[in-house]
């Protein structure tokens, strides 16, 4: 077994419980203590402001070589999209954490932003070997305008995980272009649910991509993450689990029926498979789960950050032990889609079978796009790191052999439900 990231673990933990930090008087010349976030500081009463969340990362920024921020896009009112960079050299092993994307489900961001802190502050050796190996992306908050109105939506009142195909809001797009160029070997969503007791209400819920489109090794990777990781990690600690989107008979434990995650291409979990990344969504549960958190909505808050930093910590663990079948795994799937051939499907899930007509048997060799249509999805071609060849009169023709092969029936094809204009199918390439 490889060393696992014990500090970073341990401190994360601590963060989770917001307990204050008890420091030992320093001499003048000492470095200044651990930035907290608005989190900590209220005891988990309160959620973290933007100005808090800016104040903080520049200050790990300032006091780690390990971190390093980049502004990767502005929001509809002017807010920043930031990614932040945590490693200690350049890797091939990339681990990304996408945190609240749903400007109301909070906990994730918090802790994303104390994970940020503890992985910069770590003094350890096996968090140093771990970094190592390892780049860490974080996008604390992934809809600021969202989480300052605390909607679901971003200021357009666009569901911003609806938004990974069409790529219409500068949240998506700004996340899209982190995929292409960072090329993760694994994409962790972080959000939240409300429980309908006694069927949907779990402290934990975690899934991997259903798309049919997915590589068959990164979906069983994927299920790996899940199911051999998070879920019992998150069971250890105390906390239930579930699979997100599935009520189940809280007798038997068998599935009563499905009321989400299915295997839409736009969703982040299943985008970042298409895209041959290790994708899993985590959600936590917002409703209180005892009399006490019913009580104290604090203490509530700090079982939502802490049960997402237990599930973070089994990401890390999972990415030290697995990273040759990651690596090998991504690289494959990035790899097949250049022999361009097999079906590609528009429509069923791994738990449920494509009907006939959801099925693109023999899929064209391209798409004939108009010098309207190209000027039109141009842009959000390149961001999903489609390649397309431009003609001289303006039209151009997406080939299916390229690594994305399967994610360019999908923005193209007229079968296709979230498709971003309708290419013709060409006959020679």
């Amino acid at each position: 077994m490889r060393p696992r990231v014990r500090s970073a673990l341990l401190s994360v933990t601590a963060a989770a419980l917001a307990l204050p930090l008890v420091t030992a008087p320093t001499s003048q010349a000492s470095p200044p203590p651990p930035p907290r976030t608005g989190f900590e500081a209220g005891a988990g009463a309160r959620w973290t402001a933007l100005p808090e969340e800016q104040r903080f990362l520049a200050a790990v920024d300032r006091a780690s070589d390990r971190v390093s921020m980049t502004r990767i896009g502005t929001t509809e009112q002017g807010r920043p999209l930031q990614l932040v960079t945590i490693g200690t050299a350049r890797t091939s092993h990339t681990v990304l954490l996408i945190c609240s994307q749903h400007g109301d489900e909070p906990s994730g961001r918090e802790a994303c932003l104390t994970t940020i802190r503890d992985l910069a502050y770590a003094k350890d050796a096996a968090t140093s070997r771990f970094l190592a190996r390892t780049t860490v992306l974080v996008v604390p908050t992934a809809n600021p305008d969202g989480r300052a109105a605390h909607t679901r939506g971003n200021a357009d009142g666009v569901d911003i995980n609806r938004d990974h195909i069409a790529l219409r809001t500068a949240e998506g797009r700004a996340l899209a272009a982190v995929i292409r160029d960072h090329r993760p070997d694994v994409v962790h969503d972080l959000h939240e649910y409300d429980a309908t007791p006694p069927y949907y209400d779990k402290a934990l819920l975690a899934l991997w991509p259903r798309n049919l489109n997915t590589h068959a090794r990164v979906h069983d990777e994927a299920r790996t993450l899940s199911e051999s990781y998070v879920r019992p990690a998150a069971e250890r600690a105390g906390h239930t689990t579930g699979v997100y989107g599935i009520w189940t008979d809280p007798a038997t434990g068998e599935p009563v029926k499905q009321v989400a995650g299915d295997g839409q291409e736009r969703i982040l979990r299943n985008t970042a498979g298409l895209k041959h990344a290790v994708g899993l969504l985590v959600e936590t549960r917002v409703t209180p789960l005892t009399e006490a958190e019913k009580e104290d909505a604090a203490l509530n808050n700090r079982r939502r950050v802490r049960t997402h930093l237990v599930a973070l910590g089994s990401l890390f663990r999972y990415s030290d032990a697995r990273r040759g079948s990651i690596e090998a795994t991504t690289t494959t799937a990035r790899r097949e889609g250049l022999a361009d051939r097999g079906p590609v499907h528009v429509g069923g899930a791994d738990n449920d079978p494509a009907e006939p007509a959801e099925v693109i048997q023999d899929p064209p060799c391209a798409y004939r796009l108009s010098p309207e249509q190209y000027a039109d999805v141009r842009d959000e071609l390149a961001l999903h790191g489609v390649r397309a060849r431009p003609d001289g009169d303006g039209s151009a023709l997406v080939p299916l052999r390229q690594s994305r092969r399967a994610l360019v029936a999908l923005l193209l094809d007229a079968r296709a439900a979230y498709r971003i204009t309708t290419g013709q199918p060409a006959t020679a390439c």
